[in-house]
């Protein structure tokens, strides 16, 4: 098996990002993608574990971790399928868009996590 093209860590305690990795990985049939849980006592977390719960943080070998739009970015040109929409992502124009739209998803997430958990209480 080679080596993943990408490392993902994830807060596996979010419903959100469970369903979103939860897509990424049947999307990466080649297995280009190490994902990691944050929420897992065993996953090294080569920064402060807080800060990368915050927010999305991915690697490339040989590279820097990223976070926020410029990891998902990477996590995309990892996938075949997705790998165009990951290179158009680095063009500073989109990736300003990107990076723009992830902070207000960052903003909004809390609530939509709440109303997610509420709905599996009463629903």
């Amino acid at each position: 098996m080679t080596p993943p093209r990408v490392t993902v860590w994830f807060d596996g305690g979010c419903p959100l990002c469970r369903r979103e990795i939860g897509l990424m990985r049947r999307l990466d049939r080649r297995g280009a993608i190490a994902f990691l849980d944050l929420t897992s006592e065993e996953t090294a977390c080569p920064l402060d574990r807080a800060d990368l719960l915050a927010r999305f943080h991915a690697q490339e070998p040989g590279r820097p971790i990223v976070s926020g739009a410029a990891a998902f970015a990477a996590m995309w040109r990892a996938i075949p399928a997705l790998a165009w929409v990951g290179h158009a992502a680095r063009l500073p124009p989109l990736a300003w868009l990107l990076e723009r739209g992830y902070r207000l998803w960052l903003r909004v997430r809390p609530a939509l996590q709440r109303a997610l958990a509420s709905e599996r209480r009463f629903g």
